[in-house]
């Protein structure tokens, strides 16, 4: 859509240029031998001489010095050979995918040590690092992330998520004080972003975002197969990075006071995974012919100019005028031009998934909008009308979302009913069916009194296999004892701060790390 063309750049266009129906294409040496024909034609034809003076047939032939230059045939064969090439169906995309993020997953890779806490970037280098990464977030709405820190050692801090408000109390935890060791590992990090940029199904984008960098690292981490690695420089004017400027072949992008910086990253990161769509999904190409009707009707319009009104054009807008109209609506000047569709589409690339969900006709595209927008029971409802193994999928996913996690279970089995083979629906089948067994089990331990504090404030779940009482649970308790906490039990524990948690994570991998050589 319009959206999609906008957000490709010239290099990618030209690369992926071609023809759908390249046949069509026959009819340009058709064109241009009748153009020949008749213009040549028009040019041996004399004005009659008979009775008037050479000198006076001169002076009042206008424009007949030779052939003239433009002739009403040009201006026909034109329209034709832009109505040929039209027909023969330029592309240069795939139609949107509303089940495939436009923008690509990316690994933000955060340096944290004691060097990034110097204030010469106000108010340091640290927590500018931050505030690009809420804004980058901000900007990247919807778009798969994760976010990972190192120093001596490196760690995951947040797997990958399209909620960018599960990342932000990890961040704001991040010091130089929750990191096991000293040092500046970049190569740990890198190895532990492709590890997450694996499980994607593209490739994706890794973003350092640090001060300095090694030289003996500035080969090896730009080293990082079909995943483009960018480095964002969080130095003031002036200050130079020796690793940074020994980095070749990935862009090191300086530290601006405005988005600039953030949107050349965006750009750089999300090209090369469009590469990659286009090579590897299974969307059909996307007709763009529809450009080419603009100029065609503007030349058509001088048909009716005196003296330059072909015999045709009756026909064509006699063919026109009993052509079958299409419906259309007038409550918008965007009714006059696009379809609620590809309004939808229009909305949905904006991110502004809520509106698209009210636009979108089509059922599929309007389940996942509504999905996307967080609106799970509508989309479910939604979704309900198509029988496919994706509308399906969706729906599972919304349930869990929903934390209806046996609607979920049934959803997923759903799926795999339709199309056995549907990717991830047996992944998140079993991951379902985990967490079922787990709040079963949880209302077995309520029977007997046992505690299991993961930390869920009064949330109640279904209970359709009668697997102990309805019970309401209760955050954990200080002093139960239970040792070091999940991530789960950490995000609903009031009294534990963002940084007591990372170290005590942080500690404990570190542990059970080999050294990167």
């Amino acid at each position: 859509m319009i959206g999609d063309f906008l957000i490709i750049t010239l290099p990618e266009v030209l690369a992926a240029f071609h023809f759908i129906r390249p046949v069509v294409l026959i009819l340009l040496p058709v064109i241009a031998f009748l153009w020949w024909r008749i213009r040549f034609a028009a040019q041996g034809r004399e004005a009659p001489a008979q009775g008037i003076a050479p000198h006076l047939q001169e002076a009042l032939t206008v424009g007949e010095s030779g052939a003239r230059k433009v002739m009403p045939i040009d201006g026909v064969a034109m329209a034709l050979v832009l109505t040929a090439l039209a027909a023969a169906g330029p592309t240069w995309s795939r139609m949107p995918d509303p089940f495939v993020s436009p923008t690509a997953p990316v690994v933000m890779v955060l340096k944290n040590t004691v060097s990034m806490e110097d204030s010469d970037v106000a108010p340091s280098r640290l927590e500018r690092a931050k505030f690009k990464i809420r804004d980058l977030l901000e900007m990247r709405a919807g778009a798969r992330t994760a976010l990972v820190t190192y120093a001596g050692t490196a760690h995951r801090v947040v797997p990958f998520t399209e909620d960018a408000q599960i990342m932000v109390p990890y961040l704001e935890g991040l010091t130089p004080e929750v990191m096991p060791q000293e040092g500046a590992n970049a190569r740990a990090a890198l190895a532990l972003a492709v590890e997450l940029l694996a499980e994607e199904d593209a490739p994706g984008g890794i973003l350092f975002l640090l001060d300095d960098l090694d030289t003996a690292d500035a080969a090896e981490v730009t080293q990082a197969g079909a995943n483009a690695v960018v480095f964002h420089a969080i130095l003031p004017d002036g200050p130079r990075s020796r690793g940074l400027d020994a980095v070749q072949g990935a862009p090191v992008i300086p530290l601006t006071a405005d988005d600039g910086d953030l949107r050349q990253i965006d750009r750089t990161l999300n090209a090369a995974y469009r590469a990659a769509l286009l090579e590897t999904s299974t969307q059909p190409w996307q007709d763009r012919g529809w450009i080419l009707a603009v100029p065609a009707a503007l030349l058509c319009l001088i048909w009716f100019r005196r003296g330059w009104t072909m015999k045709w054009a009756a026909l064509f807008v006699l063919g026109m005028t009993f052509a079958a109209p299409q419906r259309a609506n007038a409550e918008g000047v965007l009714d006059w031009f696009f379809t609620p569709d590809q309004q939808g589409q229009l909305a949905y690339n904006r991110r502004d998934f809520a509106r698209a969900g009210e636009l979108y006709t089509d059922p599929l595209r309007q389940g996942h909008a509504l999905y996307k927008a967080g609106q799970y029971d509508k989309a479910v409802e939604v979704l309900g009308r198509v029988e496919t193994a994706q509308a399906a999928f969706v729906q599972g996913i919304a349930h869990l979302r929903n934390r209806q996690y046996r609607d979920g279970v049934r959803a997923f089995e759903v799926a795999l009913q339709r199309d056995p083979d549907y990717p991830g629906a047996a992944e998140n089948l079993e991951t379902a069916q985990e967490i079922l067994s787990f709040m079963e089990e949880l209302r077995e331990q309520s029977d007997t009194g046992e505690e299991a504090g993961i930390g869920a404030d009064d949330t109640v779940y279904d209970n359709e296999a009668a697997r102990g009482t309805e019970t309401e649970v209760s955050p954990q308790q200080e002093g139960d004892g239970l040792g070091l906490l999940t991530t789960d039990q950490w995000m609903t524990t009031v009294d534990t701060r963002t940084g007591d948690f990372l170290r005590q994570r942080f500690l404990l991998e570190a542990s059970r790390q080999e050294p990167v050589e």
